[in-house]
C-alpha cells in the first residue's frame, strides 16, 4: 500500500492554476523525485501535503487513511515530515531546544531534564551522520548544518513520509554525500522520501522513480532506470534545451577590476570576461565578493577600477563605481519579498526613476517592463510581490535590480542556486549577452559543470587564498577538486 497517493488533486489562486490535475504516489522504501521548473507546482503539491493549503478538488491518502480537510497538525499526526531550502528554525535557541520544540509536550510549568533533552538531540543527530554540539545556538550553524538539525526532527518525530525540498543547495560534495547516506539508511527502514532538486545528476543518483511536473499537471513518472538528463529536461521543459552553458567566444578586452589583497585574493577581471571562482564552501569567495563589494571592507586590500584606485567602504561607494552584486541567498538579501517587482528593480537606481527627489511611477513602470520583458520574468503584474514569484523568476528580479545600474563589474554568487533548467539557461544567457557589451562578471559557484561551462578563466580558492587560476581550456573537474582540496597546482 503506497505510504501517499494524490489522485487529481487541483489548485486555483484568483483564477490561475497552480495545480491543473496531479497525480502522484510514494511507496514505502522509495526515494521518489519531484522535478519540474519553477512554477509548475511543486511547491502547491507540497503544501497540500504537508497542509498548509487546501485543494479545490481530488484525493489525498496518507498511511492509508483518506484526508478530506488536512492540516499542519493532522499531516504531521499522520508521519509528514517536511525540510526545506530555508530551515526554519529559532536562531536564538540552542540545537537541543529547537529538537525539543518539535518532539516535547506537556504544559507550561513541567519540568524540563535537560540532561535528558540534550542526549536525545545528541542522539538523533548521530542517526543523521552529524556531529553537531547540541548546546550550540542556531544562529552559529552553517545552511547545512541547519538542514541536518530539520533532518534530525523528522527523525524524532519517527516520520514515515519524508520530504526534502532542495536540500543540497549549499552543501559541499561530501555533505552530500553524507546526506545520501542519511537518505539511504531511511529508505532501509521503510521510510517513503519525496526528493526535490533542480540537480538532475544527484536524481540519478539516489532517486528510484521520478515524476514530472509541468504547468500544474503531472507529465509522466518514470523509474531512473528508464530515464536519462536529456529527456527528463525534455519533459519538464517541453522541447529540447540543447545549451544549458550558451558560452560563447567573447573578445576579451583590458583589465577593468583589480584586486590587489583583498580579504587575502588577488586577481584581475577584463572587459568581456567571465571569471569563474570555484571552491569549497569556506574558501573564502563570498568573504571576498563581500569586500569588493563594501559589505566587509578590507582597508589592507587595494581595488582598482581601470587602473585607478579606488576605496570601497561601503556597498554605496561599489555601486557609484558601477559594482553590481548579485548574493547567495536571494531571499534574505537579493530581493525585498514584500515589495514589488517593479519597486525592487529600481532599487539600486533610484535616480534613473526620479524626479525632483520624488519617484515618478511612470519612469518606474517603464523601467520594470522592460527588465520583466528582456529577462522573461513570468509575472501577471509589475506590482506583484516578488516573494509570490518562483525561485528563478526571483533570481530574475535580484538581476534586474543590478542591471539598471548598468554596471561595468557584475558580482554572482550562485545565479543559479535553486533555479530550473529552463531558468538556469536564461540566466546563462544573459550573462553571454552582458559580457558581449564588456561587462567583467565574477561568478561564483559550486557546481562544476557551470563553472567549466560559463567561465573563460576560473579561480579556484582554497583557505582564503587563490591556489591557481586556469585557463578554460585547461580546467577539469579533477583538477579543480584537487585545487579547491588543498593539492598543489
Amino acid at each position: 500500500m503506497p505510504l501517499l497517493s494524490v489522485d487529481g488533486v487541483r489548485k486555483s489562486y484568483s483564477g490561475v492554476h497552480a495545480l491543473r490535475s496531479v497525480s502522484f504516489e510514494l511507496r514505502p522504501g522509495e526515494v521518489h523525485a519531484l522535478i519540474g521548473e519553477n512554477g509548475a507546482g511543486k511547491s502547491t503539491l507540497i503544501k497540500i501535503v504537508t497542509g498548509a493549503v487546501a485543494p479545490d478538488s481530488g484525493t489525498l491518502v496518507i498511511n492509508g487513511h483518506p484526508v478530506a480537510h488536512n492540516t499542519p497538525a493532522l499531516a504531521r499526526s499522520l508521519g509528514v515530515a517536511a525540510v526545506y531550502q530555508q530551515p526554519s528554525l529559532f536562531p536564538h535557541l540552542t540545537v537541543s531546544e529547537n529538537i525539543a520544540l518539535s518532539l516535547e509536550s506537556g504544559g507550561f510549568w513541567r519540568h524540563v531534564d535537560w540532561r535528558t533533552r540534550e542526549s536525545r538531540a545528541r542522539d538523533l543527530l548521530a542517526r543523521a551522520a552529524s556531529e553537531i554540539d547540541p548546546s550550540r545556538l542556531v544562529a552559529t550553524l552553517s545552511m547545512p548544518e541547519q538542514q541536518i538539525v530539520e533532518i534530525a526532527k523528522a527523525i524524532g518525530a519517527d516520520a514515515r513520509i519524508l520530504i526534502l525540498d532542495e536540500p543540497t543547495a549549499s552543501l559541499t560534495e561530501p555533505e552530500v554525500e553524507s546526506l545520501f547516506g542519511v537518505i539511504r539508511a531511511l529508505r532501509a527502514q521503510g521510510v517513503g522520501i519525496v526528493y526535490i532538486s533542480h540537480r538532475l545528476e544527484e536524481i540519478g543518483a539516489i532517486a528510484d522513480r521520478v515524476t514530472v511536473l509541468r504547468d500544474g499537471q503531472s507529465i509522466a513518472t518514470r523509474g531512473m532506470s528508464e530515464v536519462d538528463r536529456a529527456e527528463l529536461i525534455r519533459l519538464m521543459v517541453g522541447r529540447e534545451v540543447s545549451a544549458i552553458y550558451p558560452k560563447r567566444d567573447v573578445r576579451i578586452g583590458a583589465p577593468v577590476l583589480e584586486a590587489r589583497s583583498v580579504r587575502g585574493v588577488s586577481l584581475t577581471v577584463r572587459a568581456g570576461e567571465i571569471l569563474g571562482m570555484a571552491g569549497l564552501v569556506g574558501s573564502g569567495r563570498t568573504e571576498f565578493a563581500e569586500a569588493l563589494f563594501g559589505i566587509r571592507p578590507d582597508p589592507a586590500g587595494e581595488v582598482l577600477l581601470r587602473g585607478e584606485r579606488v576605496r570601497i567602504a561601503e556597498p554605496a561607494d561599489a555601486i557609484g563605481h558601477g559594482i553590481g552584486y548579485v548574493p547567495e541567498d536571494r531571499r534574505q538579501h537579493g530581493v525585498v519579498l514584500q515589495m514589488p517587482i517593479a519597486e525592487n528593480a529600481s532599487l539600486a537606481n533610484l535616480a534613473a526613476v526620479s524626479r525632483r527627489g520624488l519617484i515618478d511611477a511612470a519612469r518606474e513602470r517603464s523601467l520594470a517592463r522592460d527588465f520583466v520583458r528582456r529577462l522573461q520574468i513570468k509575472t501577471a503584474s509589475l506590482y506583484a510581490e516578488t516573494g509570490s514569484l518562483s525561485g528563478g523568476n526571483q533570481q530574475k528580479v535580484a538581476l534586474a535590480r543590478w542591471l539598471a545600474i548598468h554596471p561595468a563589474v557584475l558580482i554572482l554568487d550562485e545565479p543559479t542556486q535553486g533555479v530550473d533548467v529552463g531558468s538556469k539557461s536564461e540566466i546563462h544567457r544573459l550573462m553571454v549577452e552582458l559580457a558581449e557589451q564588456g561587462v567583467a562578471i565574477i561568478m561564483i559557484s559550486s557546481e562544476l559543470p557551470e563553472i567549466l561551462g560559463m567561465s573563460d578563466r576560473i579561480a579556484v580558492m582554497h583557505s582564503g587564498r587563490v591556489a591557481s587560476i586556469l585557463d578554460r581550456t585547461e580546467a577539469t573537474q579533477d583538477r579543480i577538486l584537487h585545487l579547491a582540496l588543498g593539492a598543489a597546482a
